[in-house]
């Protein structure tokens, strides 16, 4: 049994010895951070993307021009479009961070990583995705990008970090999910209007790399920008 499963699922006897675990599972975490060179995107999406699908090569496009841009690319350092996304990182001469974790199936670290750190423990590697991040960019995918999407939106939301852009890549696939928290979480006022502005939807990768690197010039570059030895993640 994983040692995050046993965790959760059972009384501990063991609680210092698992909050040791995972509190140096997370400085570990943290020094990777300070790795990666500043600014920062995390690309998210779907692990069973095959390389044949456009929307593959669409992520790939997506790494590339973040890199070309300027930005580092952290994806959870898996296949599918996290592939694609490192994949056109190194292709446009960036820097590609991968946060793996480690699972009994569908995912091992794809080989276009300049760092690459396996996580036992989802929230641990969840902290460093955003942490990375001055910005995400989300592709279709399945659950793992879903708890991705409204965490992000609920750290923004509750002032837990800063604003930064959220882009969902795919008007045709994200259209119901936005029409429903359109029609019921809004229309009943669980949200606010401009809780629904924290996302923006588009079908051009060139779109969704603007809006990271605009809000990147916009509120953060005044902030000291340091090397791949001494980066100051946020």
């Amino acid at each position: 049994m994983a040692v995050d499963r046993r965790i959760l699922e059972h009384d501990d006897r063991d609680i210092e010895q698992h909050v040791g675990l995972i509190a140096e599972e997370i400085r570990l975490g943290f020094q990777a951070v300070d790795r990666i060179p500043r600014p920062a995107a995390t690309v998210f999406g779907s692990a069973r993307t095959l390389r044949s699908d456009p929307e593959y090569e669409q992520a790939r496009a997506c790494g590339r021009a973040l890199a070309e841009a300027g930005f580092a690319v952290v994806t959870g350092g898996g296949p599918g479009v996290m592939e694609a996304a490192n994949r056109g990182a190194k292709e446009g001469g960036g820097f590609s961070v991968g946060f793996n974790v480690q699972l009994p199936h569908e995912q091992s670290a794809n080989p276009y990583l300049d760092l690459s750190v396996a996580f036992q423990h989802f929230y641990a590697r969840k902290v460093m995705l955003v942490k990375a991040a001055e910005g995400f960019v989300l592709f279709p995918g399945g659950f793992g990008t879903l708890d991705e999407l409204f965490e992000s939106l609920t750290l923004i939301q509750t002032d837990k970090v800063r604003e930064f852009p959220v882009t969902l890549i795919g008007t045709g696939y994200w259209r119901g999910l936005l029409e429903w928290i359109a029609a019921r979480p809004l229309a009943e006022k669980k949200i606010s209007p401009e809780d629904v502005n924290l996302l923006h939807v588009t079908d051009d990768v060139a779109e969704a790399v603007e809006a990271v690197h605009d809000c990147w010039v916009r509120t953060c570059a005044e902030l000291p920008v340091h090397s791949v030895e001494k980066a100051d993640a946020q």
